[in-house]
Order: structure tokens, then sequence, then C-alpha cells
């Protein structure tokens, strides 16, 4: 690494989701090429309201912690719903299924975990019906 530190603007980080078609949905910006991490994943997603994630996921070998940073919502973790507001910081252990709905503001998380260019996660469509 060139610095000991850098800083980004995670609103300035290229959005995943409206480059890969999800933009309806929300933002998606993962920025760990922007902040240079070696080690520590770190991402910006924002569901609209009463909008769902265009799918949800899960990692086999990673534990991920989400901040909600502004807004509020729900979470599905495998089979369990839990509401959000601001500040609840959720710990996901490895192999939980788990996916973001916006409240009527919409929901505005900070997501770290570990930094993996191999562990995308597994990705399943339709999966949370209520």
């Amino acid at each position: 690494m060139a610095n000991p530190y850098t800083i980004t603007n995670l609103k300035e980080v290229e959005d995943s989701a409206q480059k890969f078609g999800f933009g309806h949905v929300g933002e998606a910006r993962f920025a760990n090429g922007d902040l240079e991490t070696e080690q520590t994943g770190v991402s910006y997603h924002h569901v609209k309201p009463n909008t769902r994630q265009a799918f949800a996921h899960r990692h086999e070998g990673a534990e991920e912690v989400y901040l909600v940073v502004r807004g509020s919502g729900r979470v599905k973790l495998d089979d369990e719903i839990v509401d959000l507001v601001e500040y609840d910081a959720v710990r996901i252990s490895p192999g939980v299924v788990h996916c973001l709905e916006g409240g009527p503001d919409g929901l505005e998380v900070v997501m770290f975990g570990p930094r993996r260019e191999d562990d995308r996660g597994e990705m399943f469509d339709d999966w949370w019906t209520d």
C-alpha cells in the first residue's frame, strides 16, 4: 500500500446496483478498491422505500456486520425477519442467507466483513416471500 491511510466518500464509489440493472431497488457501492483495503471489506447499501434488495445472498466463510446509518426497514436472516432502525448493528454468521428491505423512508447501511476477491457469495432470487 502506497499510503498508510486512505479516505473515500462512500457515495462517490461506483454504484454496482445501477451498473448491473438494479438501480430501481437502490444503491450498492463496494469500496474495497477505492479504499485500497487489504483485509477488510466495506460497502454502502441503500434500499429504496418499501423495496427489497433484488436478491438474497450468503457467504460460507465470511462473517458480516451491517450498521444502519439512516432510515429503517427489515432484514430477513434465514427464516427470521427482524425490524431495523438507525444505529442498529447486525452481525451475520457465515452461511446465513440474508436480504434487506427498506421501510417508509428507505434503509441505508454500511457493511463490514473480510475482504475476499474470490467470494461474491451465493445469490438467491425470489427468496423472500410473505
